[in-house]
């Protein structure tokens, strides 16, 4: 059934109404969206579907045209011509929109699983699982268990992750496979002391604890080789597999006092003994 075109007020559109797979702009290629509908008008008509509980201004959710639709507010612009859809249900018109976009530009791995978990969170979709399966409907098993490994690790590390758009397939793969082995307490206690890291920083503190995850035949929360200690005043001391042994490292606001390294490296030495 072909949808039934509009002329919709702007400021009706909830553009936000669904959990948007991108919502950062490129200034330059908005500017220049806006100066081709500046001369040459909208070529092609947004999406939007009415909302059955309307919130004041917002009548109708934007299924798609996103893009477009920042580019006439930028000309300041107060109509556009919107097809009207009747999804039969919300998880319809998030895959509508998803399927634009994998067209319409590049979507990072993180973002799609970023997308899935806020499908879930927002009750569109029981599970992770069920959310892929509506959102991505053409994947292949593999596939699906790739994404879902993905969401494993928006769920576990997003909050701590600098810039995690920047992650490969690949690198989400290495991550979510440490996950599931029970490294997450490690991974983050290597994130936690860096101060405003990038992500290439921070995939170095990470990368050796990866390593180990692949080669040890023990998991990352096994009682036996200990390789995480919390202790009080805010002490951190990780265990890290380092290529001619291992290492130590000590963060926290009591790692700082000098005096302290100095008694860790005495103990040791009464207990080894001088050369």
């Amino acid at each position: 059934m072909t949808p039934t075109l509009h002329t919709l007020n702007l400021n009706q559109i909830d553009t936000e109404a669904l959990p948007r797979d991108r919502t950062a702009l490129d200034p330059q290629e908005l500017d220049q969206l806006a100066r081709s509908i500046a001369l040459s008008g909208l070529r092609q008509p947004i999406e939007v579907w009415m909302l059955q509980a309307p919130r004041p201004p917002f009548l109708y959710g934007l299924i798609s045209g996103y893009r477009r639709t920042a580019a006439l507010r930028r000309l300041g612009l107060t109509e556009v011509q919107a097809f009207l859809r009747t999804p039969e249900t919300l998880a319809q018109a998030m895959a509508e929109m998803v399927g634009e976009n994998e067209i319409r530009s590049q979507i990072t791995p993180w973002e799609k699983a970023r997308l899935v978990l806020a499908t879930v969170d927002e009750g569109h979709f029981p599970t992770p699982d069920a959310a892929i399966r509506g959102l991505f409907p053409h994947l292949s098993r593999q596939s699906h268990h790739r994404m879902r490994g993905h969401a494993e690790v928006v769920e576990a590390l997003g909050d701590i992750l600098s810039q995690p758009e920047t992650l490969s397939s690949r690198r989400l793969d290495r991550l979510a496979t440490a996950l599931r082995s029970g490294w997450e307490n490690l991974l983050r206690a290597a994130l936690a002391p860096l101060k405003s890291p990038g992500m290439e920083t921070q995939w170095q503190a990470m990368l050796p604890i990866l390593t180990e995850s692949t080669t040890s035949k023990s998991t990352g929360d096994s009682p036996r080789p200990r390789r995480l200690l919390h202790l009080k005043k805010g002490l951190t001391i990780r265990r890290e597999l380092t290529q001619h042994g291992y290492a130590l490292r000590f963060s926290g606001p009591e790692a700082r006092r000098g005096g302290m390294m100095d008694d860790v490296m005495d103990y040791v030495e009464r207990w080894f003994g001088s050369e």
